[in-house]
């Protein structure tokens, strides 16, 4: 049986390793992964390439670690303390930083009213950006029911994303996670979650997280919260373990890093830290660029996951 610390762990470090696993392949086609690693259990999939090194994380990531390091370090959630170390990091320029995201972060409004002004200006916030980042923050408000989880869940989007979709969409990801880490199926919890979305966004999330819905009928590309979410669930649905279900992921082409961080971080608790292959573990890295240079190992991810979790 695995316990519930295990499942914690499993999510966090395992939505970290999707990220990097998949990062090499991003908007590349379907099935690229397979076909350079047709063979699971061979190593070396941690490959690199398109600006990655081996192991490395993303923003997906390293934003997540921005958030987690501010819920322990400020007691809890702390919204004006987490923007401002996303602008930090932003400023730093790291390698990658969603579009959406950086205009937010680099508009010099106020916390909580940047997201807003851009998305009334234009229009487009419904990206995958909110979502990606979730992993450690689900962890943290497990404990606390669905309804907390799932309003924190709103807020933390919100700091970046203006439309509702990306709050939901995160919120249904903390609540899923929520599920797993109590030892549940998350799949068996879709439909008194999708209850808890709010009612005019509660039909697109019905129709991607259905149970014969495929990724290939998405009206949206994968980069967008909708596809991005149900992707990873249908991940989730149609394997048997985290590694299948990170190289479904990533074999779907499109947003590779994102939807593998999503499908890792619901892999993870489902099946736990031991289920996510040590040859990803071991060259797992997150650097933090804007705050000295510092990069994470695998340890330091679990560590870190401990103090959100105590």
């Amino acid at each position: 049986m695995v316990v519930r610390a295990e499942r914690a762990l499993g999510a966090v470090i395992g939505s970290a390793v999707g990220d990097a696993l998949g990062a090499p392949f991003e908007f590349g086609p379907e099935g690229a992964f397979s076909n350079r690693f047709p063979e699971p259990g061979h190593g070396r999939e941690m490959c690199g390439g398109g600006g990655w090194d081996p192991g490395e994380a993303t923003d997906d990531t390293q934003m997540a670690v921005l958030v987690a390091e501010s819920l322990v370090e400020c007691d809890g959630l702390e919204l004006p303390d987490i923007f401002r170390r996303f602008q930090r990091w932003a400023a730093a320029e790291p390698k990658d930083i969603g579009l959406q995201t950086e205009a937010v972060l680099s508009s010099g409004d106020p916390w909580d009213t940047a997201a807003a002004l851009h998305f009334q200006v234009n229009q487009r916030a419904a990206g995958n950006g909110a979502l990606m980042r979730a992993a450690p923050s689900a962890v943290h408000f497990a404990p606390h029911g669905r309804e907390t989880t799932m309003d924190a869940a709103r807020r933390l989007a919100a700091l970046t994303h203006g439309d509702r979709a990306a709050w939901e969409g995160t919120a249904v990801f903390h609540e899923l996670i929520r599920v797993a880490l109590a030892g549940d199926d998350p799949l068996d919890a879709v439909a008194a979650t999708l209850e808890a979305v709010h009612p005019e966004h509660r039909p697109r999330y019905a129709t991607v997280l259905a149970t014969d819905w495929h990724p290939d009928q998405a009206t949206e590309f994968n980069g967008a919260v909708w596809p991005c979410l149900g992707s990873a669930v249908w991940a989730l649905r149609t394997t048997t373990s985290y590694e299948t279900a990170v190289r479904a992921a990533i074999d779907l082409g499109g947003d590779t890093d994102t939807v593998a961080a999503v499908t890792g971080g619901l892999a993870g608790a489902v099946y736990g830290l031991a289920s996510v292959p040590e040859r990803w573990t071991a060259p797992l890295h997150v650097p933090l660029p804007g705050f000295a240079d510092r990069v994470l190992s695998e340890s330091d991810l679990a560590n870190l996951t401990r103090r959100l979790t105590s």
